[in-house]
C-alpha cells in the first residue's frame, strides 16, 4: 500500500497521534481531612480540618492508586489527565476514520466482482472424476 492510498484524514489523525505528550489517565482531588488525634480541633470543626491535601487517583489492574501531590504537581497533573482525554478524542476520530476507510475498500471489490459476473467470472466445481467408494467394501 502506497502513501498515496491512505485518505488524507487518516494521515492527519495520525500525524496528530504521534505527536509525543505526557497525559496520563485518573483524576485529581483536593480533601481536607480529621487528623488522629482525639484533642484536636478538627475533629470536631469541619473548619478547622487539616489540609488541602491533593492526590491523584487512578485504577490500575482492577485496583484503586493513589498518591499525594503538591500543589503545583496536582495543576500539571491536570493538564496530563486533559492531554489524556484528548488523545482519547483523537485515538476515536482516527478510529472512525479508518473504518470508513475499510467501509469505502469493503465496497470497491463488489463493484469488481459484479463486473467479473458480467464477464463471466468464475465457473462453478469441477465434476467428479471417479464414483465414491462403497461403504461396504
Amino acid at each position: 500500500m502506497s502513501r498515496e492510498d491512505v485518505p488524507a484524514t487518516v494521515r492527519e489523525l495520525a500525524k496528530k497521534l504521534a505527536e509525543p505528550r505526557p497525559m496520563r489517565r485518573g483524576s485529581v482531588s483536593t480533601r481536607f481531612m480529621k487528623c488522629g488525634r482525639k484533642e484536636c480541633r478538627c475533629q470536631h470543626d469541619p473548619e478547622a480540618r487539616h489540609g488541602p491535601y491533593n492526590s491523584l487517583t487512578r485504577a490500575e489492574r482492577g485496583k484503586t492508586r493513589s498518591r499525594y501531590l503538591t500543589a503545583e504537581q496536582a495543576t500539571l497533573a491536570l493538564r496530563q489527565i486533559e492531554a489524556g482525554q484528548e488523545f482519547r478524542k483523537q485515538m476515536e476520530a482516527y478510529w472512525q476514520a479508518c473504518e470508513k476507510w475499510g467501509d469505502a475498500q469493503l465496497e470497491a471489490p463488489e463493484a469488481a466482482s459484479q463486473e467479473a459476473a458480467k464477464k463471466g467470472g468464475s465457473k462453478g466445481r469441477s465434476p467428479r472424476r471417479s464414483s465414491p467408494r462403497s461403504k461396504h467394501s
